[in-house]
């Protein structure tokens, strides 16, 4: 027999559990019987009835398992426990809400198994329903990101990844603190393919990413994975340097030889505020780098389990 693990974070997702169960269990029909499944919930902290939803649908079926973290540690540390309890051969990573199609569970399955891919993640083709600001900033994103990264992070890659036990150990085996689980996932590497659809709007109940919770994770990404805002503060600095090397030996020049003294001091002002809002900027870089270190080497757990059906 081959286990399949489903993961699937939830944080006040009470009104779209039931309907998501009901979706999948409808699609791992169609998988053959030598398939079993474990349906792994990652209750992040929920402040609604999503955890008493998910005991009252694990006492019904026996392939439910639960994890319930003590408060929210947020999205990253659910996917990392998932990993981290997950028993299957195989394994995929869900939302609750329906975005991520369970119609596509078994081609992913028939892609490593019949193809001989390691892994096989989504993507979403186009952005439909999103706010327009939101998905310009998004595709920006990954613009930069893979300007300043030496691996590729697919535009409109979705954290609904299907893969072989080898590569879920790879991503545990990163027990940074900070995670960025699209970039951990490009990081490790291995085979895999990429299925496109279209976007699919949630089920139920409301998002928990507001533009400023996505600007934060993507400085995260970026922060994680590239030392190019380092790089770009220092570019400045040192244009800064040769620039006023020059306005000095033009200052020199125009009050010595031209004998016209320099005057205004407007502008002697505003170039002060603006050389200041430089080093500012740059001090902002640098803190987000070592905010980052000082974090890891507190070593604090990634999560704390506060309730578990899982018997070790």
């Amino acid at each position: 027999m081959e286990k399949i693990s489903i993961i699937v974070p939830c944080f006040n997702e009470e009104k779209a559990l039931p309907l998501f169960y009901e979706e999948l269990k409808k699609n791992i029909k169609e998988f053959p019987n030598n398939v079993s499944f474990e349906i792994l919930f990652i209750n992040d902290g929920s402040k609604d009835n999503s955890l008493q939803v998910i005991k009252d649908l694990s006492k019904k079926d026996d392939s439910i398992k639960y994890v319930s973290f003590s408060r929210n540690f947020g999205k990253e540390s659910a996917i990392f426990a998932g990993l981290e309890n997950a028993s299957g051969d195989y394994i995929t990573l869900m939302d609750a809400d329906l975005q991520d199609p369970p119609s596509l569970l078994l081609e992913m399955y028939n892609s490593i198994v019949k193809e001989g891919f390691d892994a096989v993640g989504t993507r979403r083709v186009n952005r439909k329903g999103e706010p327009i600001i939101r998905s310009f900033f998004a595709k920006l994103f990954y613009k930069l990101i893979n300007k300043m990264t030496t691996f590729e992070m697919v535009d409109g890659a979705r954290d609904y990844v299907f893969m072989k036990r080898v590569v879920a150990d790879a991503i545990i085996s990163l027990k940074e603190y900070n995670r960025y689980s699209k970039g951990l996932f490009s990081f490790v590497g291995f085979n895999i393919k990429w299925i496109e659809y279209k976007n699919i709007k949630r089920v139920a109940g409301e998002t928990k990413w507001s533009f400023w919770k996505l600007t934060k994770y993507a400085l995260e990404g970026i922060t994680a994975f590239s030392t190019a805002p380092l790089i770009f503060s220092s570019l400045i600095g040192l244009l800064f340097c040769v620039v006023s090397f020059l306005l000095i030996i033009a200052i020199i020049f125009k009050t010595l030889i031209l004998g016209d003294p320099t005057s205004g001091w407007p502008s002697l002002v505003c170039i002060i505020f603006m050389v200041s809002g430089i080093q500012l900027f740059s001090l902002g870089i640098i803190g987000q780098y070592l905010s980052k270190t000082y974090l890891e080497i507190k070593q604090r757990p990634i999560y704390i389990v506060k309730d578990t059906n899982i018997k070790k």
